[in-house]
């Protein structure tokens, strides 16, 4: 389980740009659980389940992976949940991994 931090002005319309981000993203309409948990399976993802962290300010995503899927599969799959993370969030890749990196530093 992962969690990443929403860019402001991302925050409003959180649930909305995570289920609009999970259709644009993998072309999959996400089953929704009673928790306000989305969940959808695609490519090399048995599970990519996505739900709104503390407050509404973080994106906390969980996944089950294939690990028998092909190579192609796979960077197509990470391909896209690396584009539905920069859709959702508003930061790059780049910019995750500074986050995650001053997170740490906090931490210590």
């Amino acid at each position: 389980m992962q969690e990443y931090q929403i860019k402001r002005g991302y925050t409003k319309q959180l649930t909305e740009s995570m289920i609009q981000g999970l259709r644009d993203q993998f072309g999959a309409e996400p089953a929704v659980s009673e928790d306000g948990h989305y969940t959808i399976t695609y490519g090399a993802l048995l599970r990519l389940e996505v739900w709104s962290g503390s407050g509404g300010k973080t994106l906390v995503v969980d996944t089950e992976a294939n690990k028998s899927a092909d190579d192609e599969t796979i960077i197509d799959t990470n391909r896209r949940f690396r584009n539905y993370l920069q859709q959702v969030t508003g930061y790059t890749a780049k910019e995750r991994a500074k986050k995650a990196q001053q997170a740490l530093k906090g931490k210590e």
